[in-house]
């Protein structure tokens, strides 16, 4: 493949010609500086009250960003770097590459700028990027006949629906933006459960095997069955019907059915590798917001908002770190293990979601405590920008 994506880009040695050479690079740093710099922005907002020229209110610009702009970047990179081996067709790269990833920036701007652009335009580009990546997603696993992975696209489509949903409210249309955001994070943690589901064994399987031990992480059987279906339920359920008693209890059943399905897969034996046992600690994160999800349907103990970062901040921010970690490693001939500032990227996201989580036990001081959180994964999308960017943007030592 190295070869092959070489040829295609007319010598793709060049590092200035690598950035466009394969998805996850220009999507992988994107997401992360985006990250970063719209939860600056967001703590501006808090804290100095900083205003941005968005028809979205503050809040909601920031979830509408963290899901609609860095986790569809991750999603992006990691999709159109897995469907040439997934297809064994050539990677989307060079022009087409570029465009797909200006029209994805283009609607940052827009949804930024959108009380001076209008709701409409904005919501043309914002929406735009994801309908294409759809369509060309859809057309790789079509031209490559993979239907196995043909609900890929499907994840997509739903996600293009969900993000129309959140800009119909400003457009007067209906008011769905909560509606939109819900549907959002339920579909990006099936499509964790989806893929993790695959990638968490798999990699702690192959990396058990080189170190010789003899019990390895459960196959795929029934209880991941249950499991996919009971997330995919709960999370409809909680989109359309999200203080319902009966929906509370599916996610507390999904909580289990969750940390069940995860302690038979072994992390437990892999604190010697972060790359390894990061992916288990982003999984984690799935149990606890279900949990949490559960308790704030049935109870007064909590808030909503408990269930939201724990999902988002924790599995989501989590689980995208470790994919973009092991892949830009992987895919640029750099051997599979995690050095210092690896670890430390590790830690602080870990931070930042815990810090998000615990802030409204510390009374007066939420504020702070949220902005701590909110600098935590600053520093570590910031690191990650740093340690890995010169990777993302130069040619591979495998010379391809």
């Amino acid at each position: 493949m190295a070869r092959a994506d070489t040829a295609a880009t007319g010598g793709g040695d060049k590092a200035g010609a690598a950035i466009w050479r394969q998805g996850f690079r220009p999507f992988f740093l994107g997401a992360a500086i985006w990250s970063a710099a719209a939860l600056a922005l967001w703590i501006l907002a808090l804290t100095h009250g900083l205003v941005l020229p968005t028809a979205f209110g503050a809040a909601a610009w920031h979830a509408h960003e963290m899901l609609f702009g860095f986790a569809a970047a991750a999603i992006a990179g990691f999709l159109l770097t897995a469907i040439p081996n997934w297809t064994g067709r050539l990677p989307i790269q060079g022009p087409g590459l570029a465009f797909l990833f200006a029209l994805w920036a283009a609607g940052r701007l827009a949804v930024a700028t959108s009380s001076l652009v209008g709701e409409g335009l904005a919501a043309l580009v914002d929406v735009g990027f994801l309908a294409t990546l759809c369509a060309v997603v859809l057309r790789e696993i079509l031209a490559g006949r993979n239907w196995r992975n043909l609900p890929m696209a499907g994840v997509l489509a739903v996600l293009t629906l969900a993000n129309l949903l959140t800009h119909l409210e400003l457009l007067g249309r209906a008011d769905t933006t909560a509606t939109g955001q819900r549907l959002t994070i339920a579909t990006v943690v099936l499509l964790i459960t989806l893929i993790g589901g695959r990638i968490v064994p798999s990699f702690t399987r192959n990396w058990l095997k080189k170190r010789g031990e003899a019990l390895l992480p459960r196959t795929f059987g029934w209880l991941d069955r249950a499991t996919v279906a009971l997330t995919a339920l709960t999370g409809l359920g909680w989109t359309l019907l999200p203080e319902s008693k009966f929906i509370g209890s599916l996610a507390l059943l999904t909580a289990v059915a969750q940390g069940v399905r995860l302690s038979g897969w072994r992390g437990q034996r892999t604190a010697a590798e972060p790359l390894v046992w990061v992916l288990h600690l982003a999984y984690t994160w799935l149990p606890i917001g279900f949990a949490l999800l559960g308790i704030a349907i049935l109870t007064d103990l909590l808030l909503p908002s408990a269930a939201f970062h724990a999902l988002t901040a924790g599995a989501m921010g989590t689980m995208i770190l470790a994919v973009m970690t092991r892949a830009t490693l992987g895919h640029s001939g750099r051997a599979l293990t995690a050095g210092p500032a690896t670890v430390a990227i590790y830690g602080l996201v870990t931070l930042s979601a815990l810090l998000r989580l615990l802030s409204p036990l510390f009374g007066d001081a939420e504020l702070t405590v949220m902005a701590l959180a909110g600098l935590s994964w600053i520093a570590a999308f910031g690191l990650f920008v740093a340690a890995y960017g010169p990777l993302l943007t130069a040619a591979d030592r495998r010379g391809g």
